[in-house]
């Protein structure tokens, strides 16, 4: 199976927002729009463009900088996993299942992460936009190279996910979608496509995986 990370897994938020202001602090920009959760998901580059008002490379790589200085030295430190989380990868573990990583976060932060959390062993691979050169284009992209790298047929896998991006890349791929409703990203109802299942806690998705429920 297969997990996006931000707001699926960990609560980054707290993280990720005080480096994006601290870059635009350093910068001596104001924002365009409030940086708030709701900006947490995109890739970096696209979350500085939508911040910043402006596409300007030098303007949006400056900042880039800035927040990359900023999350990997110690801002990163700040993320926590969502309540029920360790039980669920556990049990997922226990019982057998092989995990990934599928994530919009850059691949350096992302083993950090996973390392500050003690969550090295829990996954088979660890994918990111930027784990090949060229850096691959989007999510989608990123999966189906997932599963052809590893050999995974789709029809045994799921993606989980807590937007609807997620959701859109997992039907690319022909994956089931699993929408993690309660981090930052949550779908709405409105969002929700059916035939994607929402669940509302870790343990009730570690029950339908695990055929408990």
């Amino acid at each position: 199976m297969l997990f996006d990370l931000d707001g699926t897994l960990i609560d980054s938020a707290p993280a990720i927002l005080a480096s994006y202001r601290d870059a635009f602090e350093v910068a001596g920009r104001e924002p365009a729009c409030p940086i708030d959760a709701s900006i947490i998901g995109p890739p970096l580059t696209e979350t500085l463009e939508r911040l910043a008002g402006d596409r300007d490379k030098e303007l949006i790589d400056h900042l880039a900088e800035q927040f990359k200085q900023s999350y990997d030295r110690s801002g990163y430190r700040q993320t926590s996993a969502f309540d029920g989380i360790p039980a669920m990868l556990a049990r997922l573990k226990d019982g057998g299942l092989s995990m990934s990583i599928a994530t919009n976060k850059r691949l350096h932060p992302t083993r950090l992460i996973l390392r500050h959390l003690g969550w090295e062993d829990h996954f088979d691979a660890v994918y990111a936009l930027d784990l090949f050169e060229p850096r691959l284009p989007d999510k989608a992209t990123m999966i189906a190279r997932l599963l052809t790298d590893r050999r995974i047929d789709p029809t045994s896998a799921v993606y989980v996910g807590d937007r609807d991006e997620d959701g859109r890349s997992a039907d690319a791929n022909h994956l089931p979608f699993l929408a993690a409703t309660w981090g930052y990203g949550s779908l709405s109802a409105a969002e929700m496509a059916p035939h994607w299942r929402a669940f509302e806690s870790p343990a009730a998705l570690a029950d339908a995986l695990l055929g408990c429920g």
